[in-house]
């Protein structure tokens, strides 16, 4: 029963990010598991540096993006918010089911949490999650991608990021030339 839940979180490997393949018509981007590792790391950095519960945002961010192993990485506009929800949540359900009671109560309660944005950590983990985006943005723009396909993904991010520390981080990015 672990094993699969191992399997299918290692399957986020194989599940490419669909934002990039859509606006850069990227045949090789980065990941799902890429992108949460990258955000792993950003959020073990914030969460020590401002004193956060630090293994709750990692499990937070190792889980917000689970259900992708299931239904792949779903974009605005592919189908309403609420139908994406519909089909992470009965995924995530799914994939957690076989899991001991203990872990998987802890492991739903989180990921609810998130998905109601429901806590400090949970927004912080959205923001996170934003400024990893821009990271990324950042390099395909660095490799050469116009800044005009990338555009909308660093408006969205400067919209959505209110933590001082990741606003600073932001402009940061940004601003690398």
């Amino acid at each position: 029963m672990i094993l699969d839940f191992f399997k299918t979180a290692a399957n986020l490997k194989n599940i490419p990010r669909q934002g990039w393949i859509d606006k850069l018509s990227i045949h090789n981007p980065e990941s799902v598991a890429d992108h949460s590792y990258s955000m792993a790391i950003i959020g073990m950095v914030i969460s020590d540096l401002e004193n956060h519960d630090s293994e709750k945002i990692l499990k937070m961010i190792l889980l917000h993006d689970l259900a992708e192993s299931r239904v792949g990485d779903l974009t605005p506009g592919q189908l309403s918010k609420e139908r994406k929800i519909d089909l992470e949540n009965n995924a995530f359900n799914q994939i957690t089911e076989r899991l001991p009671e203990t872990i998987k109560s802890q492991y739903l309660k989180i990921w609810n949490e998130y998905q109601e944005r429901a806590s400090p950590e949970s927004k912080l983990v959205h923001e996170i999650d934003k400024l990893e985006m821009v990271l990324q943005a950042k390099s395909y723009q660095n490799d050469g991608y116009a800044y005009v396909k990338l555009e909308s993904f660093f408006k969205s991010a400067k919209t959505d990021i209110t933590n001082p520390k990741l606003k600073e981080i932001f402009t940061e990015i940004v601003d690398d030339s």
